[in-house]
């Protein structure tokens, strides 16, 4: 089953010979990348291989949330969330965006422990959340049935529709004077003098001084053949969205079994927010020892799989290393396009129907797989290379890179123009998975 239905998105058709700048990759990341260098001045080319959001961008929840997030990714989130105000006046148009608070569960003493501890690190920001219990839960879990005793509200988080936010992202950067284009795969980095001077495209080559790698899942392939190391795993998570529900709650909800968000169309999208599926591939023999730590951290919630999906076997086949003449990969799969786990799906909407029997009117009208991009510690990389002046990345987000997105892109912008970048970017380096 194809994935979310996307907008029409009218591509620029005619590849320039020289710009700043080269955004490869038309997600979230690259999209706001792209919008920040036009809105400075920057000439700026974005190229995306198959379609604008056409993968994971287009695929995950759709929640915009500061809550339970590493507290290194808090500064830039908090930032995040005053651009998501303002970002359907700033490009003209819709993206969903509505405050709507979101609300972790807990069902136990041991999770409700983990929910106040982490409370401390908001109180840090001066942002609003709090502990709800007893009468306090029914505003925001209207219809409730189940065992939750207690949740953690954040009431400045929301929701945005991904099947419209990256496009909207997208056509104001095209109106700032960036270039957009779709179904033009970058194929390699070419350098002068030890820095970055062009890129290879499909179509072409393209004189630059700056190239920034935001081509989520498949950014470390892509940094691979540049001779660039990023440790980095694909993890599929399924969701699935409804028909409309009258009197469903307005709040996201993460509890034990399904997460689940109100849509813009009046249905939901719903999620069994604790299995993510990992395809044992050669990379994961590969980085296994980096990625051991994340693992053992969180293996109630990751499902090793080596069959059934046939990832070994097509990873396996693909090439690693090209030429700029070669047909490279990202031609050969425009959109990753995975099949959701049944398993999860079904799990995920009876979850969902048992907790809120109003759901159970409602008809499932489409599944997706996506494929999150995964670092060893499930923070992302936001960084310039140390060896390869010119060249930046900005990739890794783990499954938190939707409502972080334009802050996100907002700093890959500051690190590429060398303005003072919206928040420290030290966490966010490249280099520390290589150096102590």
């Amino acid at each position: 089953m194809p994935g979310p239905k996307l907008p029409y998105f009218q591509a620029d058709l005619a590849l320039p010979k020289r710009v700043d700048a080269v955004v490869v990759g038309g997600g979230i990341i690259g999209a706001t990348t792209a919008l920040e260098l036009a809105e400075r001045g920057v000439s700026v080319l974005l190229c995306e291989k198959g379609q604008i959001a056409g993968e994971q961008s287009s695929r995950n929840w759709g929640w915009v949330r500061i809550s339970q997030r590493d507290p290194r990714e808090l500064p830039l989130m908090a930032e995040a969330m005053k651009i998501w105000e303002g970002l359907e006046a700033r490009t003209g148009h819709p993206t969903g965006y509505q405050r709507s608070g979101i609300l972790y569960t807990a069902e136990s003493g041991r999770e409700e422990a983990k929910l106040e501890a982490w409370a401390p690190h908001l109180a840090a920001l001066d942002l609003p959340g709090q502990m709800l219990r007893g009468d306090l839960l029914k505003p925001v879990m209207p219809g409730y049935q189940g065992k939750v005793i207690s949740g953690y509200y954040t009431p400045l988080d929301g929701r945005a529709e991904p099947q419209l936010a990256t496009h909207a992202i997208a056509r104001a950067a095209q109106a700032a004077g960036a270039k957009v284009m779709t179904e033009c795969a970058v194929r390699a980095v070419e350098t002068e003098a030890g820095r970055v001077s062009s890129v290879i495209t499909e179509r072409g080559r393209v004189a630059c001084s700056a190239v920034v790698v935001a081509g989520g899942a498949w950014s470390r392939l892509f940094l691979g053949n540049a001779g660039v190391s990023l440790p980095q795993l694909k993890v599929l998570n399924s969701v699935l969205r409804t028909s409309a529900v009258q009197d469903g709650p307005e709040t996201a909800i993460w509890s034990n079994g399904f997460s689940l968000r109100k849509r813009l169309d009046g249905g939901y999208t719903i999620a069994n927010g604790t299995e993510n599926i990992v395809d044992i591939v050669p990379d994961t023999l590969r980085l296994g020892l980096k990625f051991l730590p994340s693992y053992l951290r969180e293996w109630r919630s990751l499902q090793l799989r080596l069959t059934g999906s046939g990832r070994w076997r097509e990873e396996a086949a693909q090439d690693r290393r090209w030429t700029p003449q070669q047909t490279t990969p990202f031609e050969n799969a425009r959109v990753l396009d995975p099949a959701p786990s049944q398993k999860a799906i079904k799990q995920g909407w009876e979850a969902a129907q048992r907790a809120f029997p109003v759901l159970q009117g409602a008809d499932v009208v489409q599944s997706w797989g996506g494929m999150i991009d995964v670092t060893p510690d499930a923070v992302p990389v936001i960084s310039q290379v140390d060896d390869l002046p010119g060249l930046f990345v900005s990739t890794g987000y783990s499954g938190h890179g939707f409502g972080i997105g334009p802050a996100a892109g907002r700093l890959t912008a500051d690190l590429v123009t060398g303005d003072a970048p919206v928040v420290d970017p030290h966490e966010f380096r490249l280099s520390r998975f290589w150096k102590k």
